[in-house]
């Protein structure tokens, strides 16, 4: 059993990221900008944004935040995104969600310049990810696509179960992965509460995604000897720690581990992946690959 390093991974992909950043600023030019909005106090998109902030600096990206009250006007909000669209100094931005509910998300969504989705969540981008044409990959799917790639765990002709089909994570990396490239070329099963049999399906898989949102929904029992299994769960459990809290994912670890060819852990998987993936589809945008 491999444990597969995100962390690692994502810091390998950052100085890389940084060496060019460094080549940019070096000719006179300035680095690519980063623009997070942020709504409201949600403690866990409090600590996500900072993170990409201290992501940025680190490669030697501009960041810029903007806080919001929670009670924002919609309309308000889109009179932002329109100015960050127009706003030739930035070069992608997210809107981070949650968003308090007199907001309607897709909406907002819709509202960004596809050129600047860096989320990847824009319908524009999800169609031509669907299509397998150039654009912003969301970012989860796009981490998970690098783990395996640069694990150089073995892809084509695999049968790759996915849990969860949200429009973030299950949906776009199951398209992801059933294309005729690497990593990719897999049989793609989709799974989701509605499915009967999910446990025997699971088994089933050479390479296994759970994207549930249900802590410790994994069990050793969905597994199969030498499977590959990418948790994305990040689930916070309160208790008498230091912390007050300790993070688990959708996959029990220790009883699933011992079955696996390689795993990611919770944390120090998936979750560095994310912020990295932000980073590459913002040099994307800077240098102005993705249409409008």
């Amino acid at each position: 059993m491999q444990i597969i390093d995100g962390k690692q991974i994502a810091s390998e992909i950052k100085m890389e990221i940084a060496a060019k950043s460094a080549a940019i600023i070096d000719k006179g030019d300035r680095p690519p900008h980063l623009v997070a909005v942020l709504v409201g106090e949600d403690a866990a998109s409090q600590t996500y944004v900072s993170s990409k902030e201290r992501a940025c600096k680190e490669v030697g990206f501009t960041s810029t935040i903007y806080r919001l009250e929670a009670d924002i006007r919609e309309e308000k909000l889109l009179e932002i995104i329109d100015f960050l669209n127009k706003d030739d100094e930035v070069d992608g931005f997210i809107v981070q969600l949650p968003l308090p509910e007199q907001i309607n998300v897709q909406k907002v969504i819709r509202s960004i310049n596809p050129s600047k989705d860096v989320d990847g969540f824009h319908p524009v981008s999800l169609g031509r990810t669907m299509l397998g044409e150039p654009t912003f990959l969301p970012a989860t799917p796009y981490g998970i696509m690098q783990l395996l790639e640069r694990s150089h765990i073995e892809t084509s002709g695999k049968h790759c179960v996915v849990l969860g089909r949200s429009n973030i994570v299950g949906t776009p990396i199951s398209v992801m992965l059933s294309r005729k490239a690497y990593p990719g070329n897999c049989t793609v099963t989709l799974c989701h509460t509605g499915t009967k049999n999910l446990k025997e399906i699971a088994k089933t898989a050479d390479i296994l995604i759970a994207a549930m949102g249900q802590p410790h929904f994994v069990t050793a029992d969905m597994v199969k000897e030498g499977a590959v299994v990418i948790d994305v769960g990040i689930h916070r459990m309160e208790d008498n720690s230091e912390k007050g809290y300790h993070i688990i994912g959708d996959v029990k670890f220790d009883e699933v581990a011992p079955k696996c060819s390689f795993i990611t852990p919770v944390p120090g998987g998936v979750g560095p992946m994310t912020i990295v993936s932000l980073l590459i589809n913002t040099f994307k945008a800077y240098n102005g690959e993705i249409e409008k």
